[in-house]
């Protein structure tokens, strides 16, 4: 049989191009693009301190505390990252060095160092600093237990420096290790802000009511204006039903903590710390890069009246 001359044409099951899901997701994509490179911000002048929690392991805490930081500093924050982690994967993401012998969030926490002596500024921006993390800090969590105020260790540390002339910073972001134990209590005695990730995925919500326990006996006991201020939801993926459901559920239970902006699950995320960057200086026009740019002018924007500095003059 003869074939038509112009297949291409004659085709009747050809496709417009523009109309495919991956077309329409790509228009969405430069749509945000644009719309994000035409927002402006105000910054509230005043030191927001978070702490960056979630007992489960494996929901993005991590990547969220570096992710959002460099999202922040990219519009003008100064922003320090206090990694409490001993992974210290928050101090690698960032390419800041934390070798056994570098001076870290430890020194602080046991032998009293000034963080000023510590922080390191990131080679992503002038704006982005880091207290890092080593592997002595596995080790703290047994050692503050026989410490004089084992609980206040870091807000002291952090209230000092952030009291120091020439060191005022808009965000601190703390991360913390996937456990409730002295390191992640230090970390709640220090901010005023929880920010907990979320992972779209079965079991999310699992833990999270020991968790906002720990939370309510620090309230009661040690930090009286530690309040529950954001959620970001990590690893969505909208092609699955149930990524949907899991979105619905935690908006259900936290209608106004929860963040409108969604964080995709995505490769170039995944591969930036094995580089040394965040996703923001790895590929800042990827959908994770934009996910997370949004979700810091969204934190910048819902900034918490409520919510009180720790040093009072800035």
């Amino acid at each position: 049989m003869k074939q038509p001359e112009n297949e291409n044409v004659s085709a009747p099951f050809s496709l417009d191009g523009d109309d495919t899901p991956l077309a329409r997701e790509l228009a969405d994509l430069s749509a945000r693009r644009r719309a994000l490179e035409q927002r402006s911000v105000q910054l509230s002048g005043r030191t927001r301190v978070l702490t960056v929690s979630n007992q489960k392991g494996g929901v993005g805490k991590t990547t969220t505390a570096v992710n959002l930081a460099a999202s922040l500093a990219a519009v003008g924050a100064r922003v320090l990252v206090v990694d409490l982690d001993p992974q210290g994967n928050a101090s690698t993401a960032l390419n800041i060095p934390h070798t056994a012998d570098t001076p870290s969030v430890y020194d602080v926490l046991i032998d009293e160092f000034p963080i000023a002596d510590i922080v390191q500024v990131s080679p992503e921006s002038p704006n982005l600093f880091c207290a890092p993390s080593t592997l002595h800090l596995a080790g703290a969590e047994i050692e503050l237990v026989s410490q004089v105020a084992r609980e206040h260790r870091l807000r002291t540390a952090l209230e000092d420096y952030l009291a120091g002339e020439g060191q005022h910073m808009d965000f601190v972001l703390i991360d913390c290790p996937p456990s409730l134990g002295l390191l992640t209590i230090n970390a709640f005695v220090a901010a005023h802000e929880l920010l907990i990730p979320i992972q779209c995925e079965y079991y999310a919500l699992e833990g999270l009511s020991q968790l906002l326990g720990t939370v309510g006996m620090i309230q009661k006991h040690l930090n009286p204006s530690l309040h529950l201020s954001t959620i970001l939801l990590t690893m969505y993926d909208g092609r699955t039903r149930l990524a949907q459901q899991v979105a619905e559920e935690v908006r259900e239970h936290f209608p106004r903590e929860v963040l409108a902006t969604v964080i995709p699950r995505s490769v170039r995320v995944s591969e930036a710390p094995s580089f040394g960057q965040t996703v923001i200086a790895y590929d800042g026009q990827s959908a994770g890069a934009v996910a997370y740019r949004e979700a810091a002018i969204e934190i910048i924007q819902r900034d918490a009246p409520s919510a009180t500095p720790h040093n009072e003059e800035a």
